[in-house]
């Protein structure tokens, strides 16, 4: 379900129709592995965080989209808001089973199944809290206890599987396991993650790799498959696409101490062999990332995209990332293939050397403020009663206080879709009143 188009993947969310289990796993075969889709994901759910009065069916299509983007907080939070239906208990449990709140989750999914989500899904659920909560023996006596044409699904192979792994059983009988479910379902995360480990304790890095790239593409991604691949590829000398499965972790767990330290430790590597080529080659790399991309023979709307966004070269694309991209104003992913082909002749990918980006120094000092300007500062931006337009543009933005909202520029702003020189006027016009003004203002 990949090829869904983009109107009707919006549909599916914004949609008052009926928001089932068949409706979820439509959004996320769409978004798995198409950064198109995910986009279209994002815009249409900041779309939806804006409809007022949120209805309870409101907030459960909400809390599961948040879930799906990974967002595991703010999904159980919205979720609460929900109709505490079957769909918002069993996804309640996701949740709490991602944040490492098994108990939580298991009273979930026992919810769930009581007040009527597919009885075999909360079975397998509660088995997997089950293992995870140190009890494998009892969460293989649960499985045993299904039987039909459950037993031939993924799910149930992938569970045994781990169930016989915790157990300490037989190594061939667990890898069975998980190659029967992904030949039942060649893209189900849970096997492919099971499956690489397996193939990465014998020794076979490439096909583990490769294995490991097939589960990151599902959303949510697993945290042990994104740290595992992130360490083969550090293995292979691919300090950047590490970085990167490391920087994925940290967007949804900003305090994850082990991949905080594995990206501190692949960007040191990646700098040691980079400093320990020859100053020929060093001069080679240089010379290409200052090639202006102006010597490229790029689209009209790709060029003005670029030129807006202060683009000069192709060490200022290998520094911007896909996300940043395709935020800009009228820059889609016909601008964005033609940007990667571009690169990848050169040898380089889009946000390769993102850390490298200078920052920009912050307006917010909370130190240097009085606590009657760090209370101003830390107001919800939603104190500022914004029309709907500005409103969505400082959703998609991450913007969620007038602290926020001041270290930006006015030109940062308008590069948010839809957001223009009246919606920039607005602000202006809100911040004024109260001795505030955007970052160069």
């Amino acid at each position: 379900m990949s090829d869904l188009m983009e109107y009707d993947l919006a549909q599916l969310v914004l949609s008052n129709n009926s928001f089932g289990p068949q409706e979820i796993d439509k959004i996320s075969s769409a978004i798995s592995g198409d950064s198109g889709q995910f986009k279209v994901l994002k815009e249409s759910v900041a779309d939806l965080e804006v409809q007022q009065p949120r209805s309870p069916a409101t907030a459960v299509r909400l809390g599961v989209c948040y879930f799906l983007m990974g967002r595991y907080s703010q999904a159980a939070e919205t979720l609460g808001q929900g109709d505490g239906g079957a769909i918002t208990q069993f996804y309640l449990g996701k949740c709490y089973f991602a944040d490492g709140n098994y108990a939580e989750a298991k009273s979930s999914f026992e919810s769930a199944a009581t007040a009527g989500y597919e009885a075999n899904a909360c079975v397998l659920a509660i088995s997997e809290t089950e293992r995870y909560l140190g009890n494998p023996a009892a969460a293989l006596e649960r499985l045993n206890g299904l039987s039909g044409a459950v037993e031939q699904t993924a799910d149930y192979l992938y569970q045994r599987g781990a169930c016989v792994s915790a157990m300490g059983g037989n190594p061939q009988e667990v890898v069975t396991y998980y190659e029967r479910a992904v030949e039942s379902d060649p893209e189900h995360p849970g096997a492919l993650f099971g499956l690489a480990k397996e193939t990465d304790r014998n020794g076979n890095d490439e096909d583990a790799v490769a294995l490991y790239e097939r589960a990151a593409m599902r959303f949510p991604s697993h945290v042990g498959t994104l740290l595992n691949l992130g360490v083969l590829y550090e293995d292979l000398g691919k300090f950047d696409r590490a970085i990167r499965c490391y920087q994925r972790i940290l967007e949804i767990y900003p305090d994850h101490e082990q991949a905080r330290l594995y990206m501190k430790d692949a960007r040191a590597s990646g700098d040691v062999m980079f400093d320990d080529n020859d100053d020929r080659d060093h001069d080679r790399m240089s010379q290409i990332l200052n090639i202006p991309v102006s010597d490229f023979e790029l689209s009209v709307r790709s060029r003005n995209c670029l030129q807006r966004m202060g683009i000069d070269s192709l060490g200022d694309l290998a520094r911007t990332t896909e996300h940043e991209l395709l935020a800009s104003k009228n820059f889609g992913e016909t601008s964005l293939v033609e940007i990667r082909e571009v690169l990848a002749a050169k040898g380089l990918e889009l946000g390769a050397l993102a850390h490298d980006k200078p920052q920009h120094d912050a307006v917010y000092e909370p130190e240097s403020l009085s606590d009657d300007e760090r209370a101003m500062h830390d107001r919800p931006i939603h104190d500022l009663s914004l029309s709907v337009r500005s409103r969505k543009c400082m959703v998609r933005l991450g913007i969620n206080t007038i602290g926020e909202l001041l270290r930006r520029t006015g030109d940062e702003l308008l590069e948010c879709k839809n957001f223009g020189v009246t919606s920039l006027r607005e602000v202006r016009e809100k911040l004024g009143p109260m001795g505030l003004r955007l970052r160069g203002d």
